[in-house]
């Protein structure tokens, strides 16, 4: 009929009908990363501090210009980043043998202890925030949730907040 709405669309249906994936996944998200941030925090980092780091000891020797594209913000963004992180003696920066121009990027012993550190933190949260499932259920949520971020074309490991990181992020 001409003029007259679809009654089955999604957005047709009643609220409690529909399909809440993108709500539940903001939802779950924003509590996820509020729970983590308060672990990160209780070892005196920032979430993007503690992702910064895990970067570097995934991918040592990467210049700054090289992470900065890596995690989709402005090399002057990251800059404070590692500025904080070497003033703490976790990170250093060591020239690049085959261009003097650059830094790489690289965990000192004290950046490796606060890794393990972070990742106990991180095995932790994973273990609080996954409690509710069966290992089976985990295994298949993690599936499909890296379904959906592949298919959305989001970097396995990064998270899409560094894009818009202001100079010192406090959370």
């Amino acid at each position: 009929m001409v003029g007259v709405a679809p009654t089955d669309t999604p957005a047709a249906r009643p609220a409690r009908q529909r399909a809440n994936i993108a709500f539940l996944a903001a939802q779950l998200g924003a509590y996820a990363a509020e729970r983590f941030g308060e672990r990160t925090a209780a070892l005196g980092f920032t979430r993007p501090q503690a992702g910064l780091l895990r970067l570097i000891r995934r991918e040592p020797g990467q210049s700054q210009q090289a992470v900065a594209r890596v995690l989709g913000t402005p090399p002057s963004r990251l800059v404070a980043l590692v500025d904080d992180l070497e003033e703490r003696g976790l990170v250093e920066r060591r020239r690049n043998p085959d261009d003097r121009r650059n830094y790489e990027l690289h965990l000192t012993a004290a950046g490796r202890q606060a890794m393990t550190d972070l990742d106990h933190a991180a095995a932790e949260h994973e273990e609080a925030i996954s409690a509710p499932l069966t290992p089976a259920e985990r295994a298949e949520l993690n599936s499909l949730l890296a379904k959906l971020a592949a298919g959305h074309g989001l970097a396995p490991g990064i998270h899409p907040g560094y894009r818009h990181l202001g100079g010192k992020e406090t959370a």
